[in-house]
């Protein structure tokens, strides 16, 4: 190795867990040991704050076409974690996430399209509090493949945005010259691995 400048190291090429595109057709269960939905927002104008939903269910169903494919998933609004417990316990709270009256978030989409780029796009609806809103995941396909136990898994990743206007969550308060403790926009990003049910 030379001590100064750069060197060619040849060139590597990356191939894809499962080798296709899309997902084999059949019926996927969320394994939530091995999956993550996170969310992230401002706090103070400043720094980020990070909270996860650690309970979840869900089913993808994927035909012949994946671009039939459908989600369906349920989070417990009560499994909200940030690291803090007062934190945790306002954002249960009637001024936030109001678990006591809604205990759960519910997303469901039918049909994926190939979006800007040639990423995936699967257009869903949220409902969170009492509000239902269309929502637009940008979806990877990461692979799939045979695991240790004779199953069959497969995984993906997805993220986007949401505005918290957008479902009647606009608690905030002022501090100071006016900065919002809360910021209005909430970055999610979803990890899902799914173990095939049936093909």
């Amino acid at each position: 190795m030379p001590q100064h400048g750069t060197w060619h190291a040849g060139e590597v090429r990356l191939r894809r867990q499962g080798g296709g595109e899309v997902p084999p057709p059949g019926v996927w269960q969320i394994d939530t040991a091995h999956s993550s939905i996170t969310a992230t927002a401002h706090h103070l104008g400043l720094s980020a704050v990070h909270g996860r939903f650690t309970r979840f269910s869900g089913v993808i169903t994927v035909p012949a076409d994946a671009t039939g494919s459908s989600v369906q998933v349920e989070i417990d609004a009560s499994s909200i974690d940030t690291g803090n417990a007062q934190r945790d316990e306002h954002l249960r709270a009637a001024d936030f996430l109001d678990v006591a009256h809604h205990p759960a978030l519910r997303f469901s989409a039918s049909g994926v399209r190939l979006g800007a780029g040639g990423r995936w796009v699967l257009p869903g609806e949220l409902t969170l509090l009492r509000t239902t809103r269309p929502v637009d995941l940008e979806l990877t396909y990461t692979g799939s493949g045979p695991d240790p136990w004779g199953g069959t898994r497969a995984a993906f990743s997805a993220t986007t945005e949401l505005h918290r206007d957008d479902f009647r969550m606009n608690w905030n308060q002022a501090v100071g010259i006016g900065v919002a403790v809360f910021g209005t926009t909430l970055k999610v990003a979803i990890d899902v691995q799914a173990v095939l049910q049936q093909g």
